[in-house]
């Protein structure tokens, strides 16, 4: 067989597989994505993304592209774009199990951009191709093996099976991973206890259901947001057979048991069904094999959290994977990754679990529901799960007794220099990590990673009069108030300097 080399292969070309390509290319590391679909899947999956995963992208250039996408739904539509909850007020803007209650930021600044997972996997793709990555349609991985020094793996393709020889292999290829199951990874959870559909179709009554979240006695149903969407839920265990083909009547049965009409459904463009089943990873690496997104986690779709949690691990492993594969930090980096990420994921799998615990009919969840409604009334309570939702709430315990270390912060926020206030997203194009000096000894340290770290002299409104480090993925890892010093929180996240610190 013929045998090819690259320097990270990335097996899946959803959105977390693209974005991290992405990463890799804006790094300048060699990716071959492979992706055994011959085109994006079409079928409706993710309607939108809020939250940390639109800031993510925002902080790659890509937030222009993808509010392109969006104004161009809504111009069909013949409404105005949502723009965040800018001026909006206290108007709740998310959502937990249909209880659409959440106001709080980072709603104000981030908000949902509605962009369906097949437009958001052709805006990843075609940036991630432009960056340099190859993205390799109808290749799918067969097997891989590990060594001291790289990844082997087979693959079948349109010419044929060949060989392909990396130093590391990333599975972003799904909650069915093959990477994973081929890996050996533990995959503990809950098996689902819900079977959903997902349809885009044509009812004969446009009414026979509201437009919104309906609960009914027989499970629930979602008419939109956008029009002929329709999102029903049933509890009555998972699927009898997962992989049988979805068929229209099979989902015109279940909209009839949940609303009691008689509703015929027409015209279908996509049809899905999923369960409830959330597991988890024991662990996202084994050597130099990783595991990314859905092949790391799987839950309930409630909350739109996959796409979230997926660009979440892309950016957080990206910058570390890239550090490691050029040889200027060591190999123990990656072992962070699931480090600050799995407990991200922890919380996911348990908050969609108590979602689909407050969808369920009855009186008795009617009246706990009522309970919860009330209590977003108060900003404490209605923080707390908006914080959980959209993620705005995570802190990674990087060892620092200072509340910013550890926490991701908005792409507006502001960093003034000497030249004026500029976004914290625009200096952080490169991917690398960003020094903002306050003084000219802490962006004199930084000088021994150029290549690795930007410097600019300034403060911001994060620490005004201090300087902080803040890595690629946005997260703030060091602050002039830490006892420690700049070189050594440089060394732990970016490897050693090339030029010693003085």
């Amino acid at each position: 067989m013929e045998r090819q080399h690259t320097e990270v292969v990335i097996a899946g070309a959803g959105p977390a597989g693209l974005a991290l390509a992405v990463e890799l290319r804006t790094h300048g590391v060699e990716v071959i994505v492979l992706e055994r679909l011959a085109e994006v899947d079409r079928r409706a999956k993710a309607g939108a993304i809020h939250g940390r995963a639109a800031e993510m992208l925002d902080r790659r250039g890509l937030g222009g592209a993808i509010a392109r996408v969006q104004d161009s739904i809504m111009a069909a539509l013949g409404k105005p774009a949502p723009r965040g909850g800018k001026g909006g007020g206290p108007a709740a803007q998310g959502h937990f199990a249909g209880i659409w209650a959440l106001r709080e930021a980072p709603y104000a600044t981030a908000g949902f951009t509605l962009i369906p997972q097949d437009r958001l996997e052709e805006v990843l793709a075609e940036h991630a191709a432009g960056l340099g990555a190859e993205i390799r349609r109808r290749h799918e991985l067969v097997a891989y093996e590990q060594d001291g020094t790289g990844v082997t793996l087979t693959v079948d393709g349109p010419d044929g099976r060949y060989e392909l020889r990396a130093g590391h292999l990333a599975g972003a290829d799904g909650g069915r991973s093959r990477v994973r199951k081929l890996g050996g990874f533990a995959f503990p959870g809950t098996d689902g206890i819900i079977t959903s559909y997902q349809a885009l179709c044509e009812p004969d009554d446009p009414d026979f259901a509201p437009r919104g979240w309906n609960r009914y006695p027989g499970g629930l149903l979602v008419n939109g947001p956008v029009p002929r969407r329709l999102l029903m839920v049933e509890f009555d265990g998972p699927p009898a057979d997962r992989d049988a083909p979805v068929t229209l009547d099979e989902v015109q049965a279940a909209a009839r048991r949940i609303t009691g009409t008689d509703v015929t459904l027409r015209s279908a463009a996509s049809l899905t069904r999923f369960t409830d089943n959330a597991r988890l990873a024991d662990t996202y690496r084994d050597g130099r094999v990783l595991l990314v997104g859905d092949a790391a986690h799987v839950h309930s779709p409630f909350g739109g959290q996959g796409l979230l949690l997926g660009i979440g691990d892309a950016a957080n492993l990206g910058w570390k994977l890239a550090l490691v594969a050029r040889g200027d930090a060591p190999d123990a980096l990656l072992d962070t990754y699931t480090e600050e990420r799995r407990p991200v994921a922890a919380r996911v799998l348990d908050n969609t679990r108590a979602q689909v615990a407050l969808m369920r009919p009855g009186p008795h969840v009617d009246a706990l529901r009522e309970i919860f409604t009330r209590m977003l009334d108060h900003d404490g309570a209605n923080r707390y799960l908006t914080g959980l939702i959209t993620g705005s709430d995570v802190r990674y315990d990087l060892g620092s007794a200072q509340d910013l270390v550890g926490r991701c912060y908005a792409p507006d926020t502001a960093v003034r220099t000497p030249e004026g206030d500029v976004r914290l997203a625009d200096l952080q194009r490169t991917g690398r990590g960003l020094v903002i000096a306050a003084d000219e000894a802490h962006a004199a340290v930084a000088e021994g990673w150029a290549g690795r770290v930007d410097v600019v002299a300034g403060t911001s409104e994060l620490a005004p009069g201090a300087s902080i480090l803040v890595r690629a993925d946005g997260f703030v890892a060091w602050t002039s108030d830490d006892p420690a010093p700049l070189e050594d929180a440089l060394t732990r996240w970016y490897g050693a300097a090339r030029v010693p610190v003085a």
